[in-house]
Parts: C-alpha cells; structure tokens; sequence
C-alpha cells in the first residue's frame, strides 16, 4: 500500500472515529434519539435489444432490493446533534452485496456559527440537474438507472464550517477524495476509444496535506435576490485515462474552480444565472489529451408556475473550452471531436394530481450542439404516507458522438416501490 492511500485510510478513519464519538456524545445526553428508515425495490430493464458484451447485465442493469436504517438527535439544549443513515442493498443484477454509509455526521451549533463533522452530502449552485460550482461526489450509475433523485449525491467525509456574522453567510468544507460512480461495463454498454485487451486501473489523489480538497462558499441577499460566489480546489471525479506501458491507467487530475451564481424573481417565476471557471493546472496549455482543456460554463434558467399545481422550467447551458487549437491537434485518433462551445438545453414540466398523490414529471435534454438527447418522464403514486411506487424512463438518442447518444443503447424503464417506517 502506497503512502498516500494509507494517509488517506488514516484520515477516514479518524474522521469517521470523530463522527462517531460526537454521535455517540449527543446520544448520550439527548432526550431521545429519533429512528426511522425504509425498504425499496428498484427493477430496472433495458427497452433497446443490443448484444451485450460478456459480463454486461443485459436485459436488466439494476433488480435491487435496499433497506435503510436511519437515526438522529440532539442533546437537550439543541446545540449538537447528529445523523446517520445506512444502506443494506442486494442488487442480483451484478450480484452485488453491501453495507453502505450514505451519512453519518455530528454538528454542533451556536447562534453565529456552526460545525458539521463527517459523511455528509452536499449541494451547491442553482442549476436543476446542471452542476457549475457544484464539483461534489455525484453517483451517475444511479442517475441513468433512475434511482430516487436522492441518490444522485454521494456523501463526502469533511469538515463544514458555516459562520453567518450578519448580512452575508460564509461555508468552508475541508474534505478528503472521493471520485464520482461512473458508468462501467458491468451495467452499460458504450464505445469506448482506448485500446481493447489492456488491463486497468486508477490511482485515486492521496488525502495528504497537498492533496485535501477545500472549497468556500459566501452568500447574500441583496433585496430579493440571492447572490453567492464559490472557489474550490479539487479533482475532477471521472479519472483521465492513457496507456501506460502494457495496462491503461487512470489518474483524477487536479481541478480549481471559481463562480458566482444569482437567482431571483423576474415577473411571475425565478430567474437563475450561474457561471464559473474550470482551471486544470495539470494541462494549463491544453496539449495533454487525457486531461480537460481549462473551459468557462455558465447557464440561465427561469421557472414559473402555468396554472394550479403546475410547473415548467427551462434551462441553457454552455461550455467554452479555451486552448481549441491545442485540443483539436493533440486528440488522438478514434475520439470524438468536441465542439469549441457546448450548449444545452432542458426543459422540466411537473404537474400534481388527486389532490398531490400522484406526481407526473417530465425533465429532457437537448444536446444543441451534439444533436443528441436523455429524456427522463415519470409518474409516482402516493398510496398512503409511507407508501409509493414510481414508474420512469431513460430515455437516450441521438448521434454517437455527443454525450447522451453515446449511451443510446443502454435506454431503460424502471419501477421502484418504497415503504417508510
């Protein structure tokens, strides 16, 4: 084991002992500890009739059973509190059995500051499924298998520290590595440029003190608008491939970030504008192919209610990548060509029904660039306060070469049940 993976071990390790304690602190002095949870079937089955490559779940990515236990509390004072949840899935699909932390975080708070400590998840920015200064952990298998939207976010082991003096409130979150859930073979099928036959692995950043992530937030209003301005300086969370040698390697190459965003209200809906700046000082020049060039993105999005218990959202959305002459010479042969600026478009109509037991629900992309598509419709049922089922679609097209065409073949329905206790 390498130096840095074993600091890394340390750090969740004392992180996680940390957590536990304040959690079992609180516990111990609190009035009563809160205990709840859930059991869900997810079932998810391909609409597309492709051969898959051996070790691919073909006619269904996903056939799990999960069950969560969750609790919380706080002392008597309500000054420290603390959460945990944990996942017991079976997922016959990949045959695939695990215990999973998805939170476990102690806070503690006074009337000017505040201090959360361990697993917890994290969301920044105003995009509706469009992420600029949000550069968390985010779980994309869960996402294109149509999980509950809470599972999107995966949680960080960090240290948050919120202080709120007075008009403006400040966030820092000091947190170790932890890469994105990225599609693999082993439930989607897509074309993949790298040489066949070559063994792989990755090689996650160590959490030493050069490596530990940090990112700030502060935020305001100004009348009714919402303004805030993020840094962060991380990694990007899919690794960056190349061939080393007999085997191909992936690295998860540094990544700083800056942005603001601005949301208020325009006329009778809100309007929100977001944009950043992503730095690789890795590949500044943008001559090496594995890492991405340094680009700006921003996007402009307005919502507004059409008529009772009605919404419609829409979204535009783009990247600038700089150093085009640099990328388009470096690219190695077989990859697609990206355009120097990426655009999107999504739209999001939801309407309730039965008096808001029932749920319809449609969000797409519009690969404008890319002329490609993901279209995501779904309608949930609400049987009772603790019981609901949601039948949806994944529903990707479009030319190969953009993001969500590429993906085109692993088009999927699913159903998911879920009774809460």
């Amino acid at each position: 084991m390498t130096a840095e993976i074993s600091q890394a071990v340390r750090i969740a390790a004392s992180m996680a002992a940390a957590s536990l304690a304040l959690a079992s602190s609180v516990a111990a002095g609190a009035e009563g500890v809160a205990w709840g949870g859930f059991a869900q079937s997810h079932v998810v089955a391909r609409t597309s009739r492709v051969d898959c490559p051996s070790g691919t779940a073909c006619d269904f990515p996903a056939a799990e059973l999960r069950g969560q236990l969750k609790a919380e509390g706080k002392n008597s004072s309500g000054d420290a509190a603390f959460l945990a949840r944990f996942d017991l899935l079976r997922d016959v699909a990949v045959d695939d059995t695990r215990l999973v932390t998805r939170e476990l975080f102690g806070d503690l708070t006074s009337e000017k500051a505040s201090a959360r400590l361990g697993r917890q998840v994290m969301t920044w920015g105003v995009g509706d499924l469009l992420f600029i200064n949000d550069t968390f952990p985010k779980d994309w298998v869960a996402f294109f298998t149509g999980q509950p939207m809470q599972y999107l976010k995966l949680g960080s082991d960090a240290l948050k520290l919120n202080a709120f003096p007075g008009p403006a409130n400040f966030e820092l979150v000091i947190a170790g590595f932890r890469p994105d859930n990225t599609p693999t073979s082993r439930r989607f099928i897509f074309a993949d440029p790298l040489p066949a036959g070559l063994p792989r692995r990755t090689l996650e950043p160590g959490n030493d003190s050069g490596e530990v992530e940090i990112s700030g937030r502060i935020s305001g209003y100004l009348h009714n608008w919402e303004l805030a301005g993020y840094v962060s300086r991380t990694h990007y969370r899919s690794p960056a491939w190349r061939v080393a040698g007999a085997e191909i390697v992936g690295t998860y190459p540094r990544l700083n970030t800056a942005g603001a965003s601005l949301t208020g209200p325009v006329g009778k809906g809100v309007l929100s504008i977001e944009a950043g700046y992503y730095d690789s000082p890795q590949d500044r020049n943008g001559r090496d192919p594995s890492i991405e060039n340094p680009q700006f993105r921003g996007l402009v999005g307005y919502s507004r209610q059409l008529w009772e218990d009605a919404t419609l959202g829409l979204q535009f959305y783009g990247e600038w990548m700089r150093d085009y002459a640099a990328y388009r010479e470096t690219l190695p042969a077989g990859f697609p060509v990206k355009d120097r600026l990426r655009k999107v478009a999504t739209v999001r109509f939801t309407q309730f029904f039965a008096h808001q037991t029932a749920i319809f629900n449609l969000f797409a992309f519009v690969g404008l660039s890319e002329e490609d598509r993901y279209v995501i419709p779904s309608l949930r049922y609400a049987f009772s306060d603790n019981l609901w089922a949601e039948a949806g679609a994944n529903l990707l097209g479009g030319k190969r070469n953009g993001m969500f065409g590429s993906l085109q073949d692993n088009s999927n329905v699913y159903l998911t049940v879920r009774y809460a206790f």
